[in-house]
């Protein structure tokens, strides 16, 4: 089975477009899987079922510099619960890590990615620095991938 992708996000909620912005620049890498979701956990819990290898991207506020990168091993680190915002999923990212921690349902490896955004707000358009930073982790995970 090939790792996932999962890109979390909203485009039309500027920053938060990061995800589905990554999942564009990576479609058709072959021998890599990418799923584009909204970010209920659930339907995340769901997504990674049965998988091996897993990695998420999505948008975080945690009040470093836009742009930033951040990895977590969502195996070894709690993930912090108040970076990645929840604007229509109360029970978010965090939330489904850390209830799939509970029940076994966590894949073989978890890896997340966090981008620092600028601007939640109503509107299309990646920020500068997210744009930036999107464009450099595509070029990690394609690197990885191969």
């Amino acid at each position: 089975m090939n790792p996932l992708l999962i890109c979390i996000g909203n485009p039309f909620r500027r920053d938060d477009g990061a995800g589905p912005a990554l999942a564009e620049l990576l479609a058709g890498i072959p021998g890599l899987d990418i799923l584009t979701l909204p970010g209920e956990g659930t339907e995340l819990m769901e997504a990674w079922s049965g998988r091996e290898q897993v990695m998420v991207a999505d948008a975080m506020k945690s009040g470093a510099e836009p742009g930033e990168i951040r990895r977590f091993d969502a195996l070894t680190e709690v993930l912090p619960r108040d970076v990645f915002p929840a604007f229509s999923h109360r029970f978010g990212l965090a939330e489904a890590v850390e209830m799939a921690k509970l029940l076994g349902r966590l894949p073989g490896s978890l890896i997340l990615y966090g981008i620092e955004a600028l601007d939640f707000a109503q509107g299309t358009g990646l920020s500068p620095p997210i744009e930036a930073a999107v464009q450099r982790l595509a070029e990690r995970i394609r690197e990885d991938s191969l």
